[in-house]
């Protein structure tokens, strides 16, 4: 097969070029600007003949005659700023990347066979009244806040693919992706579990911004892989949207301090201002996921921040 990997030097497209890769019978094609992917995290895969990459961005038009011209069987649309870190800083870049090139790559694909994958997020819910957050759930996003640019930009994004579903057959499959995590996800990136072990094993303050008694759920990204993997291969057409996460909901103060016994740190956790319009809670309704995708997590936490830990240990 023939297959692009957008966002495919950042931490969930590199490793699921990794996967991919890794069977060598598929030829690979990634695009990235590198804005916030690291070409690091392909580095060594780029050495396979198999395995191309492209710097370009996919609110440029040219991108959509490259998709046409190479008649891709599969693309994985994962380009865009996905910590607040960079969407902060990049708030304009964000909210086009989600709607002007989520529309070239529709506009590329639209009237062919080519299966589109769009990574959507959690963040589409907003400050969630509903918990756990059901695909049903139309969310509590503030649409003028700061965090507006990727929340409302993921939003317009899944706007856009559901009109080409209804106008034009386009077959695309949505996942909305709760707090993944894992191996080459940025040290910098300001996201919790590599922020909190990184100021762990370095022995710095642990940084927690509120209370701390706001909750996520966290995904191991093994488990993410899986089930995007799995969407993609369904012969069927999938027309909803489907949450991909772990349903054990934690408080950030405990993911802490479990990262901070876990590396025997001497790190202090210290308590900052809160983050603008940050979601207090996060659980995800994964009954979809289990009966249409018949995929649930297998990675405890415990074991994938121990396999996080060995990784940015070997990293420092």
């Amino acid at each position: 097969m023939k297959i692009l990997i957008t966002g495919g030097a950042g931490f969930i497209g590199s490793n699921l070029v990794q996967i991919y890769a890794k069977e060598n019978k598929n030829n690979i094609y990634i695009i990235d600007n590198l804005t916030t992917g690291n070409i690091l995290n392909v580095k060594d895969l780029l050495k396979q003949k198999n395995v191309k990459f492209l710097k370009e961005d996919i609110r440029n038009n040219n991108i959509k005659k490259f998709i046409k011209d190479n008649h891709f069987d599969y693309i994985y649309n994962l380009a865009c700023p996905a910590s607040p870190k960079y969407y902060l800083k990049f708030p304009i870049e964000t909210w086009e990347t989600n709607v002007i090139g989520v529309k070239n790559i529709l506009e590329a694909i639209k009237g062919t066979n080519t299966r589109l994958l769009q990574s959507s997020t959690s963040e589409i819910y907003g400050s969630a009244n509903q918990i756990p957050q059901k695909e049903t759930y139309w969310g509590n996003v503030n649409c003028i806040g700061v965090r507006s640019c990727y929340d409302e930009g993921k939003r317009s994004a899944e706007t856009l693919i559901f009109d080409y579903k209804r106008l034009y057959n386009t077959d695309v499959r949505v996942i909305r992706i709760f707090n993944t995590y894992g191996p080459k996800m940025d040290k910098e990136d300001g996201r919790i579990i590599s922020n909190f072990i990184n100021q762990a094993i370095n022995d710095r303050d642990i940084t927690i911004y509120g209370t701390g008694k706001q909750t996520r759920s966290f995904c191991y990204i093994d488990d993410t892989l899986e089930a995007m993997i799995k969407l993609m291969d369904k012969k069927e057409k999938v027309n909803v949207p489907i949450n991909i996460g772990n349903p054990v909901e934690i408080e950030v103060k405990e993911i802490a301090n479990i990262i901070k016994k876990m590396t025997n740190s001497k790190s202090k956790i210290i308590y900052c201002q809160e983050m603008k319009d940050d979601p207090p809670r996060r659980k995800p309704d994964i009954n979809y996921a289990i009966n249409i995708l018949d995929w649930k997590p297998k990675v405890q936490l415990q074991e994938g921040l121990k396999k996080c830990i060995e990784y940015y240990n070997e990293k420092n």
